[in-house]
């Protein structure tokens, strides 16, 4: 029950955004800000304002949870725009901690997904308001009513209590900027849901006798500023220049003097003087602050609860590059430099933990999934680096005596053709169905109890046996005793055996061996993989072989070879195809894929050693 003492911030409102990725979260925030009026008329704004990262707008996808505001009204109003994919649930739950509703977003055709149940359980298990918006309904396979009546099965599903099961309900076009209570009606904006927020989503609560706090839930880092410490002022009030204390982990404490204090306004920040309580605010003046610390008054140090997140599920070893091509194409090689990006990752990114390997060759990153891994090697080598990564490995935990493994609960929809392919594959890789649903025109749901490590890889061959039709989700339901081994691989390597470039003579005569992974005149060496060979044992080749010029022919006779066009090598496919001898080596131009160690007769006798 409220406190006594409690009042309410009337002239705010704090809201999260959250829905499966690709439901129109970004495109509706664009809309919003639109017809706020946040931008002057006439002024031109891009696609999805909201993903600034070059990775997000190539990929379509929310990678950081973004916070931005618009004022309706009179009132503002805070939003946070949240990531939908699994890999990034941390960001969802540092969001969720910052806000008083959400506004969940689901697609009129596709209904709720994995993600959707995983950041609606998050928001009920946090006590949020909740308004329902059934987005897209403007596409032809659209089936809103139908698509509602699921949301409540979920909410029902999740023990929503009487107040979450009665939340508003909305009806949206986010690319058209249209928002209805109901399917008739006809209206132009979306002035509806704008209304809806101020009525049903609670202002921010603070008691009156309670001194300043502000739970950090973000961090950022601004070259001129140094540290920002970013979240919501719980109580009290701050001013710029205020002398404060932080308070860590374990009660540590360690003063900070606010050098300046900033607040949202429309997609960017603006300097401001005070904040009240509800505000969230990005704070410059301390170094040394982690997500979860609380920012307090020297006079009355009082911590709030810290934020927890849930463990990281994959590991993945990061070593420097030791190939012969080391520091041709990359600015940051040394050891040292990706120990200080990797650090800065995880001041970024609370759902990522590092740690140095005992022998100081490399570091082991930890994560939430192979996605978020992917996202920050293709960061790092965008940004100079050269690095070489080993193959995700999933993180067991030990209990009583028995190793247990991360459980993912899978979701796949696809045609109904296909549903034997995918069966046999998952149960070939310990997965087992736990629910079969016909849907119209053909499709399928299947469900699945999946052990973590059998996804690694398995997406880009999914794909290919539902002929890119098939849509897969998933997320972490829970750690049982390990289910047993399975191939992860059925195919060998075609190894170059020196150093050199690529001959068309020479691949033209691999082909039959297996599918090749690189091109006349690409650099390989010694230990470098070519090509994926047809037979389970790994082959060692000569990729640069070039024709014996002593029988004479007719000139011009088998000159040409043509040869298969090559698939470029993505990261993604790289560390699918890994095994555990094997390092993905990634610099800002090339990705090859190579041996641990690269000389054949050490791995020889490293084969006998085993």
């Amino acid at each position: 029950m409220p406190h006594n003492n409690n009042s309410f911030n009337k002239e705010l409102r704090n809201i999260a955004i959250i829905a499966h990725v690709d439901h129109g979260k970004t495109t509706l925030v664009d809309s919003m800000f639109k017809q706020s009026g946040t931008f002057r008329e006439g002024k031109e704004t891009e696609e999805r304002l909201m993903d600034s990262m070059d990775l997000e707008r190539e990929r379509g996808i929310t990678i950081a949870a973004k916070n931005c505001s618009i004022v309706w009204k009179g009132v503002k109003i805070n939003i946070l725009d949240t990531p939908g994919h699994a890999d990034f649930g941390g960001e969802v739950e540092r969001a969720l901690s910052m806000v008083d509703g959400v506004l969940l977003l689901v697609d009129a055709s596709e209904g709720p997904l994995p993600q959707t149940r995983f950041v609606l359980a998050k928001a009920l298990n946090a006590g949020l308001s909740v308004v329902i918006v059934i987005n897209k309904i403007d596409r032809p396979d659209a089936r809103p009513e139908a698509v509602l009546s699921e949301v409540y099965d979920l909410l029902i599903d999740l023990d929503a209590h009487d107040d979450q099961l009665e939340c508003p309900v909305l009806f949206a076009d986010g690319r058209a900027g249209i928002a209805k209570l109901n399917l008739e009606d006809k209206t132009e904006n979306l002035h509806v849901l704008m209304d809806t927020i101020l009525k049903e989503i609670p202002p921010p609560s603070y008691n009156d006798a309670e001194p300043f706090q502000m739970l950090v839930t973000d961090l950022s880092y601004s070259d001129y500023l140094g540290r920002l410490a970013i979240g919501k002022v719980v109580h009290g009030h701050v001013k710029s220049r205020d002398a404060l204390v932080c308070i860590k982990d374990k009660g540590k404490q360690a003063s900070l003097n606010v050098t300046k204090l900033q607040v949202y306004e429309g997609p960017s920040l603006k300097e401001t003087d005070s904040a009240s309580p509800g505000d969230i605010v990005v704070m410059a003046g301390i170094e040394d602050v982690h997500i979860g610390d609380t920012i307090c008054t020297k006079v009355n140090p009082k911590a709030l609860k810290r934020i927890t997140v849930d463990e990281p599920t994959v590991s993945m070893r990061f070593t420097p590059n030791t190939s012969p091509t080391m520091g041709q194409e990359g600015k940051f090689v040394q050891s040292s430099k990706i120990r200080e990006r990797l650090e800065k990752e995880t001041m970024l990114n609370v759902s990522i933990k590092v740690e140095e390997f005992p022998d100081k060759e490399g570091f082991v990153v930890k994560g939430r999934g192979e996605f978020q891994m992917v996202i920050l090697i293709e960061t790092m080598r965008r940004e100079g680096f050269e690095l070489c990564v080993g193959r995700p490995e999933v993180i067991f935990h030990h209990k009583d005596g028995k190793v247990m493994e991360p459980i993912e609960h899978l979701y796949v929809d696809c045609e109904e053709e296909y549903t034997g392919v995918v069966t046999e594959k998952l149960s070939k890789r310990k997965g087992r169905m736990v629910s079969y649903v016909n849907h119209e025109h053909g499709r399928v749901r299947l469900e699945f109890s999946v052990p973590s490590r059998a996804l690694i890889g398995y997406r880009d061959e999914f794909l290919t046996d539902t002929r890119g039709t098939g849509i897969m989700n998933s997320l972490i339901s829970d750690y049982e005793e390990y289910r047993g081994d399975f191939p992860d691989r059925h195919s060998g390597a075609l190894i170059a055996d020196r150093t050199g470039e690529a001959v068309p003579y020479a691949l033209y005569n691999l082909e039959p061996r297996g599918q090749l992974f690189v091109s006349p005149g690409d650099v390989v060496y010694e230990g470098m993989i070519v090509g994926e060979h047809n037979r389970e044992n790994d082959l060692n080749v000569n990729a640069c072989k070039t024709k014996k010029l002593s029988n004479v022919r007719a000139s011009g006779k088998d000159d040409a070879v043509v040869l298969t066009p090559v698939i470029p090598m993505t990261l993604e496919r790289g560390i699918q195809f890994l095994r555990e001898d094997e390092l993905m080596e990634v610099t800002p131009k090339s990705i090859r894929l190579r041996k641990v160690l690269l000389a054949a007769s050490a791995r020889k006798v490293n084969d006998k050693k085993g």
